[in-house]
């Protein structure tokens, strides 16, 4: 297992593009997977998409339960439950594609599939999964978390639902107040977590909901949502709702790794659900503007539609680039785990957790994109846009909402930079190394001989290992200066924070196109190199200009001038691209094929 990707090490270590996972790796099983779930969403979710903005919760439980007749509900979970048990590649190309028409599904998939089924199969015990999951995994039942109360929204641990355990040791009494409980109209289950007497850690309950018989649990009405109207979200009310004992999910006071375990695989799968979102909205954006006409030709040939063609194509690009490689790694980690002899629930949990980081990184670029995807759309329409008649307006309101939950993009942002630092401080990944290389390297005599770029991405990778230079430059410095107190300066670690996203996403790009490449060959990818150097070289600036940012928090006089001259240095082309010109080749095959193609 020591040949294989560590979480975090992307930093750090040169990864070959042959070791990636790229979507042109999918398997004939998964293209076959991809292609059934294209097919139902296109019959059933794109071509009601109005059912669904109004507030149609019915036809959104009915879509789920033909999901689960389809088999799409249990890709993810084993077979002795009743699942497919395909490998985690498979569980996120599902969730990429089955989320692409409207959010209110693809939340109440998430919700279900992810925190609804997910921490009973990680986990459950033997009898509450041989119970539980097979409901679950076929839609015969459904599912809903409950963690978020009023006053602990992103401090999850804060939660006051209490669990009192009866005189006879048989069951607890559950007392407390939930909110924004996705699916909780149409649930049977929910994963609640309260607090036992004055623990410090919250524990998690399996509590069955029967409306027939409602064991003290009354729920709100529908809260009425900016964007994912059909998707159920409720307060849930416990008044001495009675739970078995056995009924505990996990340990006491375990509460809280399990609903933090649980938000790492929602991360990257909430990256996921926001790609097909991108591909659609692109090709609906290209599609108005090949049929626009002004000024006697199509609005396509416009300069100005034509850069908003290639950048939302570019960054739909990356960010199944990055969303892929990740996936591809964790699988590889559960893979080693199982063959190492631990149980899938070990397998799976270790496996995700030692990619926290990048499952951050991408919950905040994916989610990012695909707003900025569907803010575009609306521009490209015009006046159209704006109108419910077109579904760039409903894909702009669904989309606002992936940047807060999960935690939210700020949270992740600063997770990123702390996950990383403890990681180092356990070995797991060596950064003080190379953080006093990069020391060295700037009190050194700067290399002024000009190298040889001959090679396709020879000078974007070069780039990319200075660009880590400038992290660690920035980060380094920032841990010597502050030590514990680093998580006390946030602006600092956003800032830090959006380095290293940039530097994530624009790797994933260059090295799944370099391995396409080596494929189908320079001529037959010049629109992928094209993107792979375009999101590059607006990381780059992203880069530079967050570097300064944290620079000039911390440091002064020489020690400032230096870092600056460093950051100069690690952020300089050696031969700049022709932005205008990557952009036109772009947009020239997205107009053409008349859809996203890539």
């Amino acid at each position: 297992m020591e040949n294989i990707t560590r979480g975090g090490q992307f930093l750090v270590k040169e990864t070959l593009a042959e070791n990636i996972f790229t979507p042109e790796d999918f398997s004939e099983e998964q293209k076959m997977m991809r292609d059934s779930v294209k097919e139902f969403v296109d019959r059933k979710i794109w071509a009601n998409k109005d059912r669904f903005e109004k507030k149609d919760y019915k036809f959104t439980e009915e879509c789920m339960r033909e999901a689960g007749e389809l088999g799409f509900l249990g890709v993810a979970v084993p077979e002795e439950y009743g699942g497919l048990g395909m490998g985690f590649v498979s569980t996120m190309l599902t969730c990429d594609y089955i989320s692409g028409a409207t959010g209110s599904f693809s939340t109440a998939f998430g919700a279900h599939t992810g925190i609804g089924t997910m921490p009973i199969t990680l986990y459950g015990t033997e009898e509450q999964k041989q119970k539980y999951v097979p409901k679950l995994a076929s839609g015969e039942w459904f599912g809903s978390y409950c963690l978020t109360e009023p006053g602990a929204g992103s401090d999850a641990n804060s939660g006051k639902t209490k669990a009192e355990l009866s005189a006879d040791g048989k069951s607890y009494k559950i007392n407390g107040q939930k909110m924004w409980i996705s699916n909780a109209g149409f649930c049977h289950l929910m994963i609640v977590f309260a607090r036992i007497e004055d623990d410090k850690n919250i524990t998690g309950f399996i509590v069955e909901y029967d409306p027939s018989n409602s064991n003290g649990i009354t729920l709100g009405e529908e809260e009425h949502k900016l964007g994912i109207r059909a998707s159920s979200t409720r307060q849930v009310f416990f008044n001495d709702t009675v739970v078995p004992v056995e009924n505990m999910l996990g340990g006491r006071g375990e509460g809280f790794k399990i609903a933090m375990n649980s938000l790492n695989v929602g991360r990257i799968k909430l990256a996921a659900a926001c790609l097909d979102s991108q591909r659609r909205l692109i090709t609906q954006s290209v599609n108005y503007a090949n049929e626009r006409v002004q000024f006697k030709t199509p609005i396509a040939n416009f300069g100005a539609i034509r850069s908003k063609i290639a950048e939302t194509a570019t960054n739909a690009y990356i960010g199944e680039s990055a969303a892929y490689r990740a996936a591809g790694d964790i699988e590889n980690r559960i893979n080693a785990r199982l063959a190492e002899g631990n149980s899938h629930q070990e397998a799976e949990l270790k496996g995700v957790e030692e990619f926290a980081i990048e499952c951050s990184i991408l919950k905040v670029a994916v989610s990012e994109d695909v707003q900025h995807c569907a803010d575009e759309g609306i521009q490209i329409f015009g006046g159209m846009g704006f109108s419910e008649d077109t579904p760039m307006e409903s894909a702009w309101r669904d989309a606002r909402i992936s940047r807060i939950y999960e935690g939210t993009n700020e949270i992740n942002r600063m997770l990123t930079v702390g996950m990383l630092i403890k990681k180092a401080m356990k070995g797991h990944v060596d950064l003080l190394g190379p953080a006093m290389k990069v020391g060295e390297e700037l009190m050194g005599i700067p290399d002024f001989s000009t190298p040889d770029y001959s090679e396709l991405f020879s000078e974007e990778k070069a780039l990319i290992a200075k660009l880590k230079k400038a992290f660690l430059m920035v980060a380094g410095s920032a841990v010597q200066k502050y030590g514990t107190d680093l998580d006390q300066h946030q602006q600092l670690l956003m800032a830090a924070s959006d380095m290293l996203i940039e530097i994530y996403m624009a790797e994933s790009g260059i090295l799944r196109t370099e391995k396409l490449v080596k494929n189908i060959g320079e001529a037959n990818a010049k629109e992928q190199i094209a993107m792979a150097k375009l999101y590059l070289y607006q990381a780059v600036d992203i880069i530079y200009t967050k570097g300064k940012e944290g620079i000039v928090s911390f440091a002064q006089e020489d020690e400032q001038r230096m870092m600056l001259m460093g950051l100069r240095r690690f952020t300089k082309y050696n031969n700049q691209p022709n932005v205008i010109e990557l952009k036109e080749i772009i947009a020239t095959k997205v107009i053409a094929d008349n859809k996203y193609s890539f």
